[in-house]
């Protein structure tokens, strides 16, 4: 027998609250398997009922100071314990877990290949190497950088239509010179 053992629950709330760093683990360990059969008798779930217990030993840890029994601390560690699994089982309730389908999965997007990216772009910038420089300027403006057509006429000083054809003409030479092998 212990020193502890032959304290009250009251006197171990108020040896926590003056700094002892034994006394709470005493407290919860004289009252672990109430909190747990509370727990588990109101959330029927193994894991939940951890989450729950931990969940209330975090709060009564923190708030020891709230506790108003000077005898047993027992009702109170059982209070917070069924305040704990009512937001487990409310947290459950508003967001259920989903099974993890095929499906799902197939939906997700994939992760970026950073060098794929580059290489894409160093293709695409040999492929604009081959076209004419009018070509050449109105993908980049248009297609690259998102100006309106009607905004690269004017800084060209050419047509809104010439500008259409160019564009025309140079899409379709690249997607001929990126277009994979026997796809041109």
């Amino acid at each position: 027998m212990t020193l502890s053992d032959t304290l009250t629950d009251g006197a171990l709330i108020r040896a926590h609250l003056a700094g002892d760093p034994h006394a709470f683990g005493e407290l919860a360990g004289r009252h672990q398997s109430v909190m747990w059969s509370i727990a588990l008798g109101s959330l029927r779930s193994y894991h939940d009922a951890a989450d729950a217990v931990q969940d209330a030993l975090i709060s009564a840890h923190q708030n020891a100071h709230r506790c108003r029994t000077e005898d047993s601390a027992r009702g109170w560690l059982a209070k917070i314990v069924l305040n704990a699994c009512r937001d487990r089982y409310r947290r459950t309730q508003a967001r259920p877990d989903t099974p993890v389908t095929d499906e799902i999965i197939e939906r997700l997007p994939t992760p970026r290949d950073p060098i794929a990216d580059h290489e894409r772009n160093l293709d695409l910038w040999s492929a604009m190497d081959l076209l004419p420089a009018h070509q050449r300027v109105v993908i980049v403006l248009v297609d690259i950088h998102g100006y309106p057509v009607q905004e690269v006429a004017d800084m060209l000083g050419v047509p809104v239509g010439t500008v259409k054809s160019r564009c025309s003409r140079a899409r379709r030479q690249l997607a001929e010179v990126l277009a994979p092998e026997g796809q041109a």
